[in-house]
């Protein structure tokens, strides 16, 4: 099987930039933006001038409104739309959409009140279709401006993965290959609640040792937290786990980061939202993961001291004190295929 038309559904930063690599490798390629003002603009302009302002796009994207012209006789679709909005796309695309077609979400987070991830809302909404999970330490500006960067495809599917890889590879982007779904996507939605802690350290002043030690104890409870729901440890090693938590824990490009550090600067979170303008999923991912952490008896003590910051008004403090207090002495809970478990 060949690829040839592509629909990417969600025209954010990052559906634009991997629409932009997509037709760059010679695939015809539609993306499917929300607001028809945009599309007119990126077709005119080849600028996606809310999200990738001046980074000037591939001449051979076409960007659409109507979903039916990016879905149908389509052999891949990529969607990368906010997880508060994912289900609802999913059902509008799901009458329109050919049988067995290759659906890869590119989004990081988890969907409020049924805990469900991206890939078992396209499971649960679309069964016939194959299903994969895009992530990894994945910056749109940078990979516009071609930035050498690797990603991870995950699926049971192998020709699926074979598949993604060949239409995203290209001279500045690697695609690497997994089959633990479920570690490659908890580990892209995991790390947003991890990149605020990493930005209210720095508005804090915390130095060069307390960020090293953040993003450790970090990795260790995205670990925990996804063995505990069946995921493979060693996954959270690999790019869509160690690679992706440094990225967004280290660049002010990182949204979730700069919501941890205007948090830092005594911001109210709400505020910070709207002039984000965008969407940063690491506050809805927190109440999700906190909530399940507690259903389960899983110790995240980084993650409800955040979750007493944002919800309960805690003092910023209280996310160092929460490392140097509430765990235990030991560094590494990770065996060869699985982590120990272990509390706190």
């Amino acid at each position: 099987m060949s690829v040839k038309k592509v629909g990417v559904i969600g025209g954010g930063s990052f559906g634009t930039a991997i629409a932009n690599i997509i037709a760059g490798n010679g695939h015809q390629t539609q993306l499917w933006m929300r607001d028809p003002e945009q599309v007119e603009s990126l077709n005119q302009t080849r600028v996606n001038s809310l999200y990738l302002p001046g980074q000037e796009l591939h001449p051979s994207i076409n960007a659409v409104h109507e979903l039916q012209s990016v879905v149908e006789d389509v052999d891949m679709i990529f969607v990368a739309v906010p997880s508060g909005s994912f289900r609802s796309v999913v059902r509008q695309m799901k009458p329109l959409l050919p049988p067995g077609v290759m659906l890869v979400t590119a989004t990081k987070g988890i969907e409020a009140v049924t805990f469900k991830l991206m890939s078992q809302i396209l499971a649960e909404e679309v069964p016939d279709a194959r299903i994969g999970v895009l992530s990894g330490p994945n910056l749109a500006k940078e990979i516009v401006n071609h930035s050498p960067t690797g990603t991870v495809v995950a699926s049971n599917d192998a020709e699926l993965r074979t598949l993604v890889q060949e239409t995203l590879r290209s001279e500045t982007f690697r695609v690497y290959a997994n089959d633990d779904m479920l570690g490659v996507e908890l580990g892209g939605s995991l790390k947003n609640i991890y990149a605020i802690i990493a930005g209210l350290a720095g508005a804090m002043g915390m130095g060069h040792n307390t960020i090293a030690m953040l993003i450790t104890r970090s990795l260790t409870e995205m670990a925990r937290f996804g063995v505990r729901l069946g995921a493979d440890a060693m996954t959270f090693l690999g790019l869509s786990g160690v690679g992706d938590l440094i990225v967004t824990c280290t660049s002010p490009l990182s949204r979730n980061f700069r919501v941890g550090k205007a948090l830092g600067e005594g911001k109210d979170i709400d505020m910070i939202m709207v002039e984000l303008g965008q969407v940063a999923e690491g506050v809805n991912t927190l109440k999700q993961v906190k909530e399940k952490a507690d259903e389960l008896g899983v110790s995240m003590p980084l993650c409800s001291s955040l979750y007493e910051i944002i919800y309960n008004k805690a003092p910023i403090g209280h996310i160092i004190a929460s490392v140097m207090l509430a765990e235990t002495a030991l560094d590494v809970e990770f065996v060869v295929g699985k982590a120990k478990s272990l509390p706190g």
